[in-house]
This record gives structure tokens, sequence and C-alpha cells, in this order.
């Protein structure tokens, strides 16, 4: 019996090999090649440092004031770390891969679970999974829906059963719902619920046993919210009547209900119904233009198996719900994107050993991904040329086009690579997507980084708050610049010219932050400093200055030249006259 059980713990580990090494160490050289990403990683960050520095353990803040948009379970895990190392950002980077590798082997199990029968299935699903660009790229943020994905998706393993054991885990799926619910609130039932509440339709001991499978499953879900409102209640009472309130209801309501009324502003996001339909394609990339993906699951017919079964139930009600909630964002059905490889993998496998015809054609294979890699490469290549003729004004294209030439070459190999014929075409899709995005990610370092790169605006103004000036900033600030800066005061919003003209009459040493869409004369001759972010700048003002000049007035000469950061030197590649 030992013997046994030894030998399938082999069996599983060895199935790791190599997907899961390879996502680590391409997810690491990815997420160390620049710094954290405005404004999704660092406002992370920022309530993450403020909720240290201030020792509030139970209400998040951001800026000073309490933020009620997020629940507190990925900050305590980012302190756990600063508690050992520190305070730091290799921590919480190296923690987002952690889920990411986390989320890959949950797939795998729960594939082996569901798929007893088709081997196949659980080696392909996390080799699909970590293919898909959009997944990678934005696992590289310090964001909540990974871990999120991780709560999902050992939730969702409870229900399933093993060769010792047919009914699920309930104690431990309450508990994982209560560890999604402190992730990312409510919205982590939506994504658990339909499996459960479907579950006759692809368990068979729901079918079985119908009154046990609900009432110890609304038991479960009971316990998980019981971990949320222990945490709930106590940070209402010490965050406030206003926090209270947008906790407990409007934050949650604002996102399902366009037009719920706010005392402050909320992000909502709304889009309309078939947002996520048409986005669905380039969420899904690259399996969206592999033709044989498609052939799959167009075949299934009936009676599908239980994993097939367990794949609709979770993924076609939930993202209909999702599709009816107003508030959208792509990240939001991360979660799902397991299962979405999940039904994928199984119905090729289905196809592999229903008709292999159609399984082993070359003209449904990945040639199709291949030739856009290589005209890709192509475009990539002839970049340089392209601005240089000014045939595009665009300075996303003009930025990438220094290094463009040699990431053309990257693409041009993925290509042949998936041209190629014979076995192990899957494995060729997954790797090439990996590494395409690794490409594209590098790529970004070294063109475009610098718009998004706020060291020189966090240094001034880190050296101004040293030295006791006053700060603030003209629209709404994201907390870009405290976690970097290592600020312990919080930046004035300034909503209009009224406050922006007060401020600067009451705090003559302050410094004034604004974010024009492009930099004017003014600006090059006035400020204290001015660089790129993002399509605009961002601009730093002594606030008499910027205050005489929105008024009309000319201010004093400035002591010292405007400090402005252009993009970079251009690469010998770009061709010169």
């Amino acid at each position: 019996m030992q013997t046994a059980t030894n030998y399938r713990r082999f069996e599983v580990l060895r199935s790791l090999w190599p997907w899961l090494p390879l996502w680590t160490v391409v997810a690491l050289v990815a997420i160390f090649s620049h710094g954290p990403m405005p404004l999704f990683s660092t406002r992370t960050l920022a309530v993450a440092w403020e909720m240290w520095r201030e020792h509030t353990w139970l209400v998040p803040h951001i800026n000073g004031e309490s933020y009620s948009e997020k629940v507190p379970l990925l900050f305590w895990l980012i302190h756990a770390g600063w508690f050992v190392f520190g305070v730091n950002d290799v921590w919480p980077r190296v923690l987002e891969v952690i889920f990411g590798c986390v989320q890959l082997v949950q797939l795998s199990l729960l594939a082996r679970r569901l798929f007893p029968d088709r081997p196949w299935v659980a080696k392909a699903a996390p080799w699909m999974l970590l293919a898909l660009s959009y997944a990678f790229l934005f696992g590289l943020q310090v964001m909540y829906e990974v871990l999120l994905a991780n709560c999902v998706l050992g939730a969702l393993l409870c229900l399933t059963p093993t060769l010792r054991r047919a009914e699920p885990r309930w104690l431990l799926f309450g508990l994982l719902i209560g560890a999604g619910l402190l992730t990312k609130g409510p919205v982590m039932l939506l994504h658990v619920v339909f499996p459960w509440l479907l579950g006759p339709l692809w368990n068979d001991w729901a079918r079985e046993h119908r009154a046990r499978w609900y009432g110890r499953g609304v038991l479960a879900m009971l316990l998980g919210f019981a971990l949320l409102v222990a945490w709930a209640i106590p940070a209402g009472f010490a965050g406030g009547d206003a926090y209270r309130h947008r906790l407990f209801f409007t934050q949650t309501a604002g996102r399902v209900v366009n037009g719920t009324q706010q005392a402050q502003s909320l992000q909502s996001h709304p889009h309309w119904f078939g947002w996520y339909l048409v986005w669905l394609p380039m969420l899904l990339f690259p399996f969206t233009a592999w033709p044989r993906a498609w052939v799959a699951v167009g075949s299934l017919r009936k009676p599908l198996e239980g994993g097939l079964r367990f794949a609709l139930c979770w993924l076609l009600p939930s993202f209909l719900l999702f599709s009816v909630i107003s508030g959208k964002q792509w990240y939001y059905l991360l979660p799902e994107f397991g299962g979405w490889m999940l039904l994928l993998a199984g119905a090729i496998a289905v196809l592999r050993e229903r008709n292999s015809t159609l399984a082993e054609n070359y003209w449904l294979g990945s040639w199709v991904l291949g030739v856009g890699s290589i005209v890709f490469a192509g475009l990539l290549f002839a970049l340089p040329y392209l601005t240089f003729g000014h045939a595009f004004r665009n300075e996303w294209i003009e930025g990438a086009s220094p290094y463009s030439r040699t990431f053309s070459v990257a693409f041009l190999l993925l290509g042949c690579l998936l041209l190629v014929r014979g076995r192990g075409e899957m494995r060729r899709v997954a790797v090439t997507g990996l590494l395409g995005s690794l490409a594209l990610n590098t790529l970004f370092t070294l063109t475009l980084w610098h718009k998004y790169d706020l060291s020189p605006t966090t240094a001034l103004i880190s050296a101004a708050e040293a030295d006791h000036h006053p700060i603030a900033f003209e629209g709404n600030y994201e907390g870009q610049f405290h976690f970097a800066g290592r600020l312990t005061q919080p930046i004035t919003e300034l909503r209009d010219g009224l406050a922006l003209q007060a401020f600067a009459k009451d705090h003559p040493d302050g410094l004034i932050i604004t974010h024009p869409d492009n930099l004017d004369a003014s600006a090059s001759r006035y400020a204290l400093l001015a660089q790129p972010f993002r399509s605009a700048w961002i601009v730093v003002w002594s606030a008499p200055t910027i205050a005489a000049l929105r008024a009309g007035h000319t201010p004093p000469e400035p002591l010292q030249p405007t400090r402005i950061f252009p993009a970079p030197v251009p690469s010998p590649l770009t061709p010169q006259s």
C-alpha cells in the first residue's frame, strides 16, 4: 500500500516537469525586468505600505484615508514577508510568482480528478494555461486576481471526487471561500457558486446525495461569510461611518448596477453587455488562433463526460452573469481562465480519441499562428523604416522601433517552430505563447518602460517631503508615489482651480503635481521637473509658480532650469538620414 502511495506521489511530481520550472523562470525574469507598474502594482503597494507604517492591520488605507475598495488578505500576505525580509518590492513580486505556480499545480490536480481516464488532460491543461498571453502579462502585476484564482481553484478542488473520497471536503471548501472573500470580496462567490449549484449535472455523489450536497454546501458558504464578517465588523467600526457604508454596500453595488449613487468616486468600470464576448478571443490567445481548438470544441457531442460537464457548468453561467454585471475589466475573468483551458484540453483529448484524422490534420494545426508570428516579425523588422519615413505618427510604435529588428528575429524563430509538423503540437503552441509574451514584455521594458517609470518624480517629492514641503496633486491621486518614495504624509488632491489657488496661498513652499496631455512652453520654462507618463506627462511645480501662471501672471524666473526627462536615445539600428 505504501509503495503504491509513493508511486502516485512520484507520478504527480514527475508530471510537474518541465512546465512548472519553465514558467517560474520566465515569470521571474519578466516580473523583475522593470519596476512595479503604475497604477496597478503601485496602488496595491501603497495600501500595503500605509497599513504597515500606521499599523492599521484591520482597515486598508491609501493616501491617509480608509480604502474600502479592497479587503486585506493580499496586504496581510505582503506584510508577512515584510516582517521577515523588511519592507521591499521584491517580496510582493515573488509572491505573485508563487501564486501563479500554485494556480498551475491546482489546474493539473483538478484535471487529474475530473478526467481520471484521460491523463493527457492533466498534462496538457497547465501547459495551455501558461501560454495565455494576457494572463501571463497581467500576472506580473501585484494585484488580487491571481490570489483569487488560487482560492477559486482550491474551492473547486474541494468539490471534486478523489480515488479515496467521493464526498466534498466541506470544511476546507468553506475556508477557501472565506479566503477568496477576504481577497476580493463577495465576487468570490460568483466564481464558485455555479459548479456547486449545478453539482448533480456533473458529480455522481451530488446526484445521489442532493440534500447533503446542498445542505452542507450552504453551511460551508456560511462559514466563508463568517470569516469575512469576522474581519468586516471590527474593520467597519474602526474605519468610521463613511467607510462602513462603502464597505458594506457601495463598493459592491456600484460595480453590479450602473448608476448607483455614491458619496465619492468609485472605480466601477461600466461596460455594455457584450463587452467580454468581444474581447474573449484576445483574452484566450493564442488558442483562439489555433484551428484545432475550434474544431475540438465544435465537435463535442452528447453524452459529455463529467469533466466537460463540470467545465460547462462553471464557465457558461458565470460568463453570462459577469456579462450582466455593469462593472467589467478583463482581469475580472482571470479565475475562469483555468476553466477555459480545462474545457479545451478535454475537448482535444476527446478529438484525439474519436477522430484521429482531425486530431492529426496539419491544416488544423499551429501553422496559422506560425504564419502570424512570421508576419509580425516582418512588421517589427520594417518598423524603423516606417517610423523614419513617418508612415506612422504613433509614439508607441516610434518608441518600440529602436529594438524592433532584434526582436523580429525572436518572433521569426517562434513562427518557424510553430510550422513544424508532428507530435507535441500543443506544447509548441504553449512554449511559443509563453516565450512570445516574455519577448513582448522585454521589448516594452527596453523601449517604453521610461514612460511608466516614475522614479524621477518620486525622488523629487520624497526629498521635498523630507524637507517638510507640502505636496498636492491636481486631479485624482492613485497612490503611485507613496510606496516607492516611502512617503509618510498624504498628498492633497486638488479638484479645481480654486483649490489650487487656495493651496498655493496657504503653502507658498509647497509643490503641485499636474498631469497634462502635452508639455507646453510654460512647463518647459518654469516647472521643477517634467517626465513622460504613458501617453501624457507628469509635471512638478512650485505652488506659487503654477498658481501665478493659472491666474494669468508671469512668475519670476526659476533659479534652476526645468529637469526634463526625454525618451531614451535611439539605437544605432534606427536608419539615419
